[in-house]
């Protein structure tokens, strides 16, 4: 059976694409059209040609995975998802960028059927790709080619190889040698400001070579179907390492007043410029246009070759062997199925939770067929090393442990990558200073409801001589004020093993935060079931609660053992995660913060955000400073003695 459309129906698709691309952002007076008429051409072979995709069952696993890293030519996704029959239609493109749309600002997975990931902050896009091709790689070696074996592809722009994100993405997909991983470049050389050469020269071919991948000039060919059919092809055969592309395009064209202009870029053409382009290119001048018959026939081609593709697919995943893991590493068990199998600690216990992370990974790894652990050049300091786990290698493709090297950047875009393309469950590791650098990644991550773990060690200034660049204060306020993010420090062993649990079981990103010294053993971990929870009780009404989270909820029994001898009734709570404990009834978490009791909070880093629990808090509003971690902790008051003296001095403040 043929799945080629006519010369006349491919020619009549691009125009199509090119006017809804100027009639959506005319419409909403807001969007970026200039991309996405110069890439018309290449969207429409991807979809028509290319791509091995069907509309009719967006998720099918074996799905080649496209990606517009310059997520705000969003319009030009859109356009290819209407025509291929992904669910939108005209009123869809109409109601572009307005409130509640499935066409929005900027691609978002899960909102919009047929998009990968959620795209916008440049670079982030192709960083998830290298992330998506690291994973169809890994359980391609691991299930074999018929299970797994499928292509990504991502469009970046200048803007996306601007960003240094693009640097350590590349790097490392260069070093893997990921040969199922096409990068087409649309070498425009336009930017909001202007013309590129404004602030960048880079040689983006040397650059990438240098890298290890594989160049593919393509030249002036944007608007050549075969041309680009040709290409693409060869790109997909390449065996080795990953390719790019290099298109040179034209942004805006064919318009007449704006084609090679950064006018083009951020700012919608108005009426006039839309009615002059679509003269030149032979189209009725209303808005919208896309004929009934076309679009019929575009979703025919697609449906047609994307139900042979997917059905067969799923014919020889009925017959695999060992399809039980297949599903497992799809669909990751709930943790209550591997219980058994993880560790437990009793009071003598003693033990950083960086140390308890990587025993507990390595107790969960059999029932977790998708576990995929890695770090930035911190592996073994920060507990994510899989013991006797092969490396992840163009040698090795499947090693379940990755060494990301000196990126954090790269390294959250990578796992959230991963995780959006399924079949794995990602844990990265690095110290909780560096945080800052994988934010933006962190941020797409709970937008994208990504399934993946990031692992902050070294969590406080219990660091100690590295000093206040790597002591960090903030970063655990700023984890907390994203939405969607899991947030979870164990107060010590037990806790760790409970987080695990509940970053196995959470339908979206986890951050572990985790401490460098040992800790001693206060609890059972049942209080990160609900946020929070009574780790040491008292009889009766207590006068004063004392609440920490990680290596301070000891010091809290601590000072509460010493409070009890000077008559005081004191419970102390362990909060190690806020948003869990948000999820409770008002009654049930009075339960823990009795009312009309004075609660302080004790936590190393800043007290932002605690007056939400407590009346007074013991924390560090500033930064840092190098000297053995106790020793830091001592003179920045998260001590013993601090702790009773404001624990006293609240309870006279009530009491007075």
């Amino acid at each position: 059976m043929s799945f080629r459309l006519t010369d006349q129906q491919d020619a009549d698709a691009v125009s199509v694409i090119r006017g809804l691309a100027m009639d959506a952002p005319l419409a909403a007076k807001s969007g970026h059209q200039g991309t996405a008429m110069a890439l018309a051409p290449l969207g429409h072979v991807l979809y028509s040609r290319i791509l091995r995709h069907n509309p009719k069952n967006p998720q099918w696993r074996n799905r080649d995975r496209f990606i517009l890293s310059n997520g705000h030519a969003s319009i030009l996704q859109y356009a290819l998802l209407y025509l291929n029959g992904y669910g939108l239609e005209l009123d869809d493109l109409k109601q572009f960028r307005q409130f509640g749309s499935a066409t929005p600002g900027h691609p978002e997975v899960g909102h919009t059927a047929g998009v990968e990931v959620t795209t916008g902050p440049l670079g982030q896009g192709f960083a998830n790709a290298v992330g998506m091709a690291i994973a169809e790689r890994n359980l391609r070696a691991r299930f074999g080619s018929v299970a797994c074996d499928h292509h990504t592809f991502v469009i970046a722009g200048d803007g996306c190889f601007m960003e240094g994100i693009s640097h350590e993405a590349a790097s490392l997909a260069g070093h893997l040698k990921l040969d199922h991983l096409i990068c087409i470049f649309d070498d425009n050389g336009i930017t909001i400001d202007g013309s590129t050469s404004l602030s960048c020269s880079d040689d983006v071919a040397k650059r990438f070579s240098s890298y290890g991948w594989n160049v593919m000039q393509l030249g002036e060919i944007a608007d050549d179907l075969d041309s680009l059919e040709d290409a693409l092809i060869t790109a997909r055969s390449n065996v080795g390492a990953p390719t790019l592309c290099i298109l040179k395009s034209h942004i805006g064209n064919p318009s007449p007043d704006f084609t090679d202009s950064h006018e083009a870029h951020g700012n919608p053409f108005n009426a006039g410029h839309v009615s002059a382009t679509k003269k030149i290119m032979g189209i009725p001048d209303e808005s919208f246009w896309a004929p009934k018959e076309l679009v019929a026939a575009i979703r025919e081609n697609a449906a047609t070759r994307g139900g042979e593709l997917s059905a067969s697919y799923d014919a020889d995943i009925a017959s695999m062997s060992e399809s039980y893991l297949w599903d497992a590493a799809w669909k990751t068990p709930n943790s209550s199925s591997f219980s058994s199998l993880l560790p437990s600690y009793d009071e003598s216990s003693n033990f950083a939770t960086r140390q308890i992370i990587q025993k507990v990974l390595d107790a969960s790894l059999p029932a977790l067929p998708g576990l995929i652990s890695g770090s930035a050049d911190l592996t073994g300091n920060t507990g994510t090393k899989l013991s006797k786990q092969t490396a992840q290698s163009a040698k090795a493709p499947d090693g379940r442990q990755v060494y990301f090297g000196i990126r954090e950047h790269a390294m959250g875009a990578a796992i959230v990558g991963m995780a959006l393309h399924g079949g794995v469950l990602p844990v990265a590791g690095t110290f909780f200073v560096f945080a800052d650098y994988m934010r933006p990644a962190i941020r797409l991550a709970a937008i994208s409801h990504a399934k993946c773990v990031f692992i902050f060690s070294h969590d406080s200034v219990g660091v100690g001589e590295d000093g206040p660049t790597h002591q960090p204060v903030e970063q655990l306020a700023s984890l907390r004020a994203i939405p969607g993010l899991q947030v979870i420090r164990p107060a010590d062993p037990n806790e760790t093993v409970a987080a695990w649990c509940a970053a196995v079981d959470h339908d979206g990103p986890t951050a572990l935060i985790l401490s460098r010294q040992n800790v001693q053993s206060v609890t059972d971990g049942s209080a990160v079931r609900n946020g929070a929870g009574v780790v040491r009780d008292c009889q009766g009404t207590p006068t004063i609660i004392l609440v920490g989270t990680g290596s301070e909820v000891g010091l809290c029994v601590d000072a509460a053992n010493e409070l009890t001898k000077t008559g005081e009734k004191c419970r102390v709570v362990s909060m190690p995660s806020w948003d869990r404990f948000e999820r409770l009834t008002r009654v049930d978490k009075e339960k823990i913060f009795t009312p009309r009791t004075p609660v302080l909070s004790i936590e190393a880093g800043v007290t932002m955000g605690w007056d939400r629990y407590a009346d007074s808090t013991l924390g560090i509003d500033r930064f840092g400073a190098s000297a053995p971690g106790s020793i830091v902790l001592e003179k920045l008051g998260i001590n013993l003695n601090s702790v009773i003296s404001a624990a006293t001095d609240l309870i006279k403040s009530f009491n007075s």
